[in-house]
């Protein structure tokens, strides 16, 4: 398979390269805020006012409801059929305290200074203009509340088996995404996004997801064998032309392989931003 491309010019619209197939929320309904917004969770408490942008299935979400109410969280999504998983998470965890809406960020339809926090996990990455979404996030938060960020950086990926097959995989998937006009590497550029969408106090972190026990190598390879043949990705690598149906097979075969392994590893490097708003 070619080479992954350079990013490409921003555009108002991307397409979401995931989708949101069982696979794709396998790996998304794990995430809390403990484990994916660490670096949010001490400006949280009781009382504020927060915007959950690109919510998904709402298991971040709902972390976020218990730790401000009685404050209130909304939750936002470009997906109107994910956020029918979201509101039953937060029914199921008692919490009153949660709307949820279709939204495009990069043309919230919330007046400015709604909200005290705007929070968006692993959004920026899939979105046609990064900065834009960020200065509409930065738009609807009041002088002191902040905006915060956190993105993978697919091309820091690291594992271990270091399997031909996997490369492969990295290589495809950047292709993919940013031929749908995303950029999978945003991690590293958030920083420069935030300081183009206008802010000049931001607080810059990092952190990392592992996956290394027996259970988690099978889980990570698992979900990542069933996406790469079954999900929306899957069809969009085939139908973009990046990527055979045989192609894809062996990048499954894969992940599976790793997965089986004894001494197998992997991380997931996460930037991170808050963005304190004057």
């Amino acid at each position: 398979m070619p080479h992954a491309s350079e990013p490409s010019a921003p555009r108002e619209t991307a397409v979401y390269t995931h989708g949101h197939h069982e696979s794709v929320l396998r790996s998304h309904t794990w995430r809390t805020a403990a484990n994916s917004a660490a670096h949010l969770l001490p400006e949280l408490r009781a009382g504020l006012d927060v915007l959950d942008v690109g919510c998904g299935p709402g298991t971040i979400t709902a972390d976020l409801a218990a730790l401000v109410a009685p404050g209130r969280v909304t939750a936002v999504d470009a997906a109107g059929d994910v956020l029918a998983k979201a509101r039953a998470v937060a029914a199921e965890r008692g919490l009153d305290n949660v709307v949820f809406a279709v939204a495009d960020v990069h043309a919230l339809d919330f007046p400015d200074d709604s909200f005290d926090v705007v929070h968006a996990h692993q959004v920026l990455q899939h979105v046609g203009d990064p900065v834009r979404a960020l200065g509409e996030m930065r738009r609807v938060c009041r002088p002191g509340g902040v905006v915060a960020a956190r993105d993978s950086d697919y091309r820091s990926f690291a594992w271990y088996p270091e399997l031909p097959g996997l490369d492969d995989w990295l290589a495809l998937y950047r292709r993919v995404a940013r031929a749908n006009g995303g950029e999978p590497d945003a991690g590293r550029r958030l920083v420069s996004w935030a300081r183009q969408a206008g802010f000049t106090e931001v607080t810059a972190t990092a952190s990392a997801w592992c996956f290394g026990t027996p259970d988690e190598r099978e889980w990570w390879s698992g979900l990542w064998a069933d996406r790469t043949t079954s999900s929306g990705y899957a069809g969009l690598a085939v139908g973009g032309g990046h990527a055979t149906a045989g192609d894809l097979a062996a990048v499954a075969g894969a992940w599976r392989e790793w997965g089986a392994g004894e001494d197998a590893w992997f991380m997931v490097p996460h930037g991170e931003i808050l963005c304190r708003v004057p």
